[in-house]
């Protein structure tokens, strides 16, 4: 059984929200999926004052344990049209990982969220796919095999490189039934491509 790590960022629940839906894809694959935060930097004074949803139940993760899982999968939100000050800060702090090629072969991906349909989500998962890549991961995005990105009937996320979602300028809205099945349909395929993958202890 693959070891799947889904790792966000969320300062307003959004990527909360698909963060769980790629952590439900991925056991229904048959992936051992724990659910895991960053620390958040803001001072929570401010951040209360900005309104950040503060109440997540995830537990947050630490660097060291990154290299207990056969496929890692980050969630963030655009900020600027790349990934957020408290990812950044969380995965620089995997240097020794890094050196030492803790994660090499491993399996990754990225999903994301902005407020309009052109603020910068393909660049934002690249800007986390970079990090990936240079950790030695093998990327898996989101492919064609789901159609619901395609869709001309809706304002709808998606992209080939990774599942996202279209929040709002205020935030106002959530993510969609097919965003959602995006996330699903990803972290399937994240623990599928992990379980071939995955080298016998």
């Amino acid at each position: 059984m693959a070891r799947i790590l889904v790792l966000y960022y969320s300062s307003y629940g959004h990527i909360e929200t698909m963060a769980a839906a790629v952590a439900d894809g991925a056991r229904s694959a048959g992936g051992q999926v724990d659910l895991r935060r960053v620390p958040e930097t803001v001072p929570e004074t401010i951040a209360a004052a900005a309104h950040f949803k503060l109440d997540q139940a995830a537990p947050l993760a630490s660097i060291d344990e990154l290299a207990n899982y056969d496929a890692i999968i980050i969630g963030a939100p655009t900020r600027f049209g790349r990934l957020p000050g408290q990812l950044a800060a969380f995965l620089d702090q995997a240097g020794g990982l890094w050196a030492s090629g803790a994660l090499n072969g491993k399996v990754g991906g990225a999903f994301t969220s902005s407020a309009s349909q052109h603020g910068g989500n393909e660049v934002t998962l690249f800007s986390i796919l970079t990090n990936l890549l240079h950790f030695g991961m093998v990327i898996v995005g989101l492919p064609y095999s789901h159609g619901g990105q395609m869709t001309l009937e809706e304002i709808v996320g998606g992209s080939p490189y990774g599942a996202t979602t279209i929040a709002g300028g205020t935030g106002e809205r959530q993510p969609s039934e097919i965003e959602l099945a995006g996330a699903r349909h990803q972290g399937a395929l994240i623990a599928k491509y992990a379980a071939k993958l995955t080298v016998p202890d």
